[in-house]
């Protein structure tokens, strides 16, 4: 069991780098689940445990700030619980389920303790230290890569009733209160990534979207095509203005050339 909890370790750790760095979709489950498969020698198990973990899990995403959860330690944990204790799919998931749930905890804090990181990285800036701030970007991987690596071996190697006893020893007050910050968070990053993107005459995009959902009741996909639509009419008005002058100073060269051959 102990060698069995390292190698799946290690890779829960693998898939956590791959998360903020390369992002070769290493972190989702079908690949996590593949991995741990061959890892305990039942790659065929590992592959239908990750298939179904990513069919529950497909649209679970990160958006700003927001942490949701943790699809890596729960697929790893998951998929390696069914293997080792033979209960397949259905303990895969039952298990995948709290481990996922536990591990958002720590993402939450990590993500609050990283931001003073970027406060080193800013400070380095100020002062024109350049070789800081490549340091600093390399600063956070180990923990990084420790944050999942650690809570996976532990869960494996301790057993799946421990995952269910520690989410079960929180007091309810740290459980209500992150609760009530992942609640807020996305408001957050939603908020952010509209700063960002929203630039000018952004705006009457957002509110033209906020009508076709909240008054005309229009599922996403559609609004999504309206969207599409609405980009690719605006990129051809924009396109087509910026070549006016460009038409406008090709025509009026041709013109002095040609007065110039005049006789």
């Amino acid at each position: 069991m102990l060698q069995s909890a390292i190698l799946v370790a290690i890779w829960a750790g693998i898939c956590s780098l791959d998360d903020k760095g390369p992002q070769f979709g290493l972190r989702r489950p079908l690949p996590c689940g593949a991995v741990v498969g061959l890892l305990l020698g039942d790659l065929g198990q590992g592959l239908v445990i990750g298939a179904t973990l990513e069919l529950m899990w497909m649209g679970v995403g990160n958006v700003g700030a927001y942490s949701s959860p943790d699809v890596v330690s729960g697929a790893v944990v998951g998929t390696a619980m069914g293997i080792l204790t033979g209960g397949g799919v259905a303990a895969g998931v039952t298990i995948a389920v709290p481990a996922s749930i536990l591990c958002q905890q720590l993402l939450v804090l990590w993500n609050t303790a990283a931001s003073f990181i970027i406060h080193q990285a800013d400070r380095a800036a100020e002062n024109g230290d350049f070789s800081k701030i490549k340091f600093i970007q390399y600063e956070g991987v180990p923990f990084l890569f420790l944050i999942r690596a650690v809570p996976v071996f532990m869960a494996i190697y301790l057993g799946s009733d421990a995952v269910e006893n520690i989410l079960n020893a929180l007091p309810e007050s740290i459980i209500n209160g992150l609760s009530t910050a992942s609640s807020m968070i996305p408001a957050v990053g939603i908020a952010m990534l509209l700063t960002m993107m929203l630039k000018g005459r952004m705006w009457v995009f957002v509110l033209l979207g906020f009508t076709l959902v909240a008054y005309l009741d229009l599922p996403l996909l559609a609004v999504s095509f309206i969207g599409i639509a609405a980009a690719a009419v605006y990129d051809l008005a924009a396109n087509q203005k910026n070549s006016a002058p460009e038409e406008q100073t090709d025509n009026q060269m041709s013109e002095d050339e040609e007065g110039s051959y005049d006789l």
